[in-house]
C-alpha cells in the first residue's frame, strides 16, 4: 500500500527532529506535487519547525490548520479526564489537512518522557505519538538522540524504540540515530537504521540566537556577523597572551565590559587572520571605553559585539544551554542539515519503502529539488571565477554543505580567506586557484595562443589574457580541470560567454549557441528560448535553438512539446517573420521527426487548451506546450520578464546550450539562491556532456 504520511517521533525531548523532518520533506517533495506538514501539539503561533517546512516547501495550508492543538489546551483536556476527546480533536484536524495534500510530514510532540504522565498531565510521549501515528495512517521514524552517547547505548535505545513502537501497533519505516559521534555504526534492526553524525553547523547557535537568549544589547556588527555559528565559548579573564592562546575558530569571547584590552585583542586576532572569531559578549552591563570601540571599528572586522547585563559566570552558563536549529531565516543551517541527512540516509531505500507514486507532472518544487538530487548523484567540478564576491562565497558554502558539486574559486587566496572571514562563511574544502600564480598559466597561454593565432594573438599577449578570471576558468573547462563554469555576478554577459565562444565553441552540427530560461510557474515548469543571446536568428539558427531547447528540456526531466511562436497561428497570417518561423518549424520536423513541434503558433494557443481547441484542434502541442521558442531576442527577453513579474514566476537562467562544455552566465543582480541553482544546472549539464 502506498504510504502518504510519515510521522517523526523523538525518543525523549529534542534529538534533532527538525533535521530529520527536513530530510523526509525533501524526499517527498521530489515525488509529489504538494506536501503538507502537521504537528499534533504546538506551544503557540510560531512553531519553528512548522514555519520552516511551510516556507521551504511552499506548503499551501495556513499555519492555523497545520497543528492539532496547543500544549496548554491539551493539558486542560487531560486534566478534565477527556483524553479521548483530545485524540479525536487532533485526528480530525489532521484529516482536514491531509485531504489537501499529496503527502504529509508529521513532527511529533516535544514534551519529556519520564515513563509516565508529564507534570502537565499529558500521556506518556511514545505511546501518545504511536497512537496518533496509527490513527493518522502514518509510518513512524523514531529519532534517537546520540549526542554524547556511546555506540552501545545508542543501539540499545534504537532497539527499544523499535520494539516499543511495534508493540504499540505502529508501523516503523526506519530508525534514525541522530547527532552521533563520527564513525558510529547504525544499529542492526529488522528495518533500515541510519546514524547521522553531529554537525556543529546545525546544532551550534548563531550569534543572533545567543543575543536573543541572553537579552543582550547589540553594540556593533553587521547583519552577516549575527548569522555566524558559535562553535565554542572562551571566557576572557586573564591577560592578552593567555586569551590569544585559547581562541578557537568560531568561538564567542565572553569577557567583562571593562576589559578593553581583551576586546581589542579578539578583534585584532580576527583581522590578522590568526583565528576566525564568532563575536564578543561583554558582561556586567559595562559599556566599553569609547576609545576602545573606535579602535575596534577602525579594524573593520564587522564582528558582533554584545552587551549582556549578567556577570560572566551566569552569561557562560546561560550560553551553554542555547542550542541552534535549522530555521526558515537561516538557509546555511538548513543546507547543512540536509547535507548530513542525505549523506548518511539511503533515500532511495526510503522511497521504495514509502512507495509514494511519483506525480506525472513536474512542479516547480519537484524540479528544484530533483536538480539537487541529480547533481549530488554524479558530482562534477564547477569553477567560479568571481571568488571574492560575497554572494559567490555564500553560495559556495551552501553547495559545499549539500555536497552538490566540487568547486574551484578563482582569485587571490588571501583575499578570498579575508572575505570569507568577514562574511562568517566556511569555505574550507573548496579549491582556490590564483590565475596569476597558477602552474597552469603557461600551458593555458600556449593553448590559447595556438587557438587564436589567426587573430594575431601572440604568446606574450596570451599570458595576459589567460590571467583574466573568465578566460582562465574557460581554459580550465577546455583542459578538463573543471567540468563547467558559472560567472556573471560581477561581469557582463559578454565578458562571461565570449571566452566560451572562442575556446569551447559549439557542438558539431549546431550553428549557434543559445540560451533558455526555466520558468517556474505556480503549477508547472516551462522552457523559454532564446531570451538572452541571439538578437535575430535566421531560419537555420532558429531551428537549432528549438532543437537545443528540446534537448535541454529532456535533460532536465521535462517532456518537450515545442511551440515555435509567432504573431499568427497556422496559416492565419503572412509576412516575412511568419514565414521564417514556418520554415524553421519545417526544418525541425525534418531533423527530428519524433519531436512534437507546432508553428507558427501564438502564445495563447500554445498554452491554453481552450484557445488551442479553437485555433488548432487536434494538435499534439497546442494547449500543452512545454518549450516556447521565440522568433527573436526582443520578443523573448520581454516575454520572460513580463511573465516573471506579472505571474510571480521564478526564472532560472539563462542556461547556455549548444556549447561543447557548459558555461553559464549569471545576472549581475543574481541572488545567492540564483547562483546555487545555476551551479546545480551546470553540474547536471556537465554530467550529460561527460556521460
Amino acid at each position: 500500500m502506498t504510504r502518504r504520511s510519515v510521522y517523526i517521533a523523538s525518543i525523549g525531548s529534542g534529538g534533532g527532529k527538525s533535521a530529520v523532518a527536513l530530510g523526509i520533506a525533501e524526499l517527498l517533495s521530489r515525488q509529489v506535487e504538494r506536501i503538507g506538514a502537521f504537528r499534533p501539539l504546538v506551544t503557540g503561533d510560531d512553531d519553528p519547525i512548522l514555519t520552516l517546512l511551510r516556507d521551504r516547501y511552499r506548503v499551501e495550508l495556513p499555519y492555523a490548520e497545520m497543528y492539532g492543538t496547543t500544549y496548554a489546551e491539551a493539558a486542560a483536556l487531560v486534566a478534565d479526564g477527556r483524553r479521548e476527546e483530545l485524540v479525536s480533536r487532533i485526528v480530525e484536524r489532521y484529516r482536514a489537512a491531509e485531504r489537501r495534500c499529496a503527502a504529509m510530514v508529521v513532527v511529533g510532540s516535544d514534551f519529556d518522557d519520564d515513563g509516565g504522565d508529564t507534570p502537565g498531565g499529558l500521556p506518556r510521549e511514545l505511546a501518545f505519538n504511536a497512537r496518533l501515528a496509527t490513527e493518522f495512517g502514518s509510518v513512524v521514524v523514531p529519532v534517537v538522540d546520540g549526542l554524547g552517547q556511546e555506540g552501545a547505548a545508542i543501539a540499545a535505545a534504537a532497539r527499544s524504540a523499535y520494539h516499543d513502537l511495534e508493540d504499540l501497533d505502529a508501523t516503523v519505516l526506519a530508525v534514525v540515530a541522530n547527532r552521533v559521534r563520527p564513525g558510529t555504526e547504525p544499529p542492526e534492526l529488522p528495518v533500515p537504521a541510519y546514524a547521522i553524525p553531529e554537525v556543529p553547523a546545525v546544532s551550534a547557535p548563531t550569534v543572533a540566537e545567543v543575543a536573543a537568549a541572553l537579552g543582550a544589547d547589540r553594540l556593533a556588527g553587521t547583519d552577516a556577523a549575527y548569522s555566524r555559528d558559535v562553535l565554542d565559548f572562551v571566557v576572557g579573564a586573564a591577560h592578552v597572551p593567555t586569551l590569544l592562546d585559547h581562541l578557537t575558530d568560531g568561538c564567542l569571547v565572553i569577557t567583562p565590559g571593562d576589559r578593553a584590552d581583551l576586546l581589542v585583542a579578539a578583534h585584532a586576532a580576527h583581522a590578522a587572520g590568526q583565528v576566525s572569531v564568532a563575536g564578543v559578549v561583554l558582561t556586567l552591563g559595562e559599556r566599553p571605553d569609547p576609545r576602545a570601540m573606535r579602535l575596534v571599528e577602525g579594524l573593520d572586522t564587522g564582528l558582533a559585539v554584545l552587551l549582556a547585563h549578567t556577570d560572566s559566570f551566569d552569561t557562560v552558563a546561560a550560553s551553554a544551554r542555547i542550542e541552534g536549529r535549522p530555521t526558515a531565516t537561516n538557509p546555511r543551517k538548513v543546507e547543512a542539515a540536509l547535507g548530513a541527512f542525505e549523506s548518511h540516509v539511503d533515500t532511495e531505500e526510503l522511497s521504495r519503502r514509502l512507495r509514494v507514486t511519483r506525480s506525472a507532472r513536474v512542479t516547480p518544487l519537484m524540479f528544484e529539488y530533483d536538480l539537487v538530487d541529480r547533481a549530488r548523484a554524479d558530482r562534477r567540478r564547477i569553477v567560479l571565477p568571481e571568488g571574492t564576491e560575497g554572494r559567490i562565497l555564500r553560495a559556495a558554502e551552501l553547495l559545499l554543505r549539500r555536497g552538490v558539486a566540487d568547486l574551484t574559486l578563482l582569485g587571490d587566496p588571501d583575499e578570498i580567506a579575508r572575505k570569507a572571514r568577514e562574511l562568517g562563511v566556511d569555505v574550507d574544502g573548496i579549491e582556490v586557484v590564483d590565475p596569476a600564480t597558477s602552474a597552469w598559466r603557461e600551458d593555458f597561454a600556449a593553448s590559447y595562443a595556438d587557438l587564436r593565432r589567426h587573430k594575431g594573438v601572440t604568446l606574450d599577449l596570451a599570458r595576459d589574457v589567460v590571467t583574466d578570471p573568465n578566460y582562465f576558468g574557460t581554459m580550465m573547462v577546455a583542459a578538463g580541470h573543471a567540468d563547467g563554469m558559472v560567472s556573471g555576478a560581477t561581469h557582463t554577459t559578454a565578458a562571461t560567454i565570449r571566452p566560451a565562444f572562442e575556446v569551447i565553441k559549439t557542438v558539431p552540427g549546431v550553428s549557434v549557441a543559445s540560451s533558455v530560461f526555466f520558468m517556474l510557474l505556480a503549477d508547472r515548469v516551462l522552457v523559454y528560448g532564446d531570451c538572452a543571446v541571439n538578437p535575430d536568428p535566421d531560419v537555420t539558427q532558429l531551428a537549432d535553438i528549438a532543437l537545443s531547447s528540446a534537448v535541454t528540456a529532456e535533460q532536465f526531466g521535462i517532456a518537450p512539446r515545442v511551440a515555435m511562436l509567432s504573431y499568427s497561428t497556422g496559416t492565419s497570417g503572412s509576412g516575412a517573420d511568419v514565414e521564417k518561423v514556418a520554415a524553421a518549424t519545417a526544418l525541425v520536423r525534418q531533423r527530428r521527426p519524433d519531436l512534437p513541434v507546432e508553428g507558427p503558433i501564438q502564445y495563447d494557443a500554445a498554452i491554453d487548451p481552450a484557445v488551442a481547441a479553437t485555433k488548432l484542434p487536434g494538435s499534439s502541442v497546442a494547449g500543452q506546450a512545454t518549450v516556447f521558442v521565440f522568433p527573436d531576442l526582443n520578443t523573448g527577453n520581454n516575454t520572460y520578464k513580463a511573465v516573471q513579474r506579472s505571474a510571480n514566476a521564478v526564472a532560472v537562467g539563462p542556461v547556455m546550450q549548444g556549447l561543447r562544455r557548459p558555461v553559464n552566465d549569471l545576472s549581475r543582480g543574481a541572488t545567492v539562491k540564483d547562483i546555487v541553482n545555476t551551479v546545480v544546472i551546470t553540474a547536471i549539464q556537465a554530467a550529460g556532456h561527460r556521460g
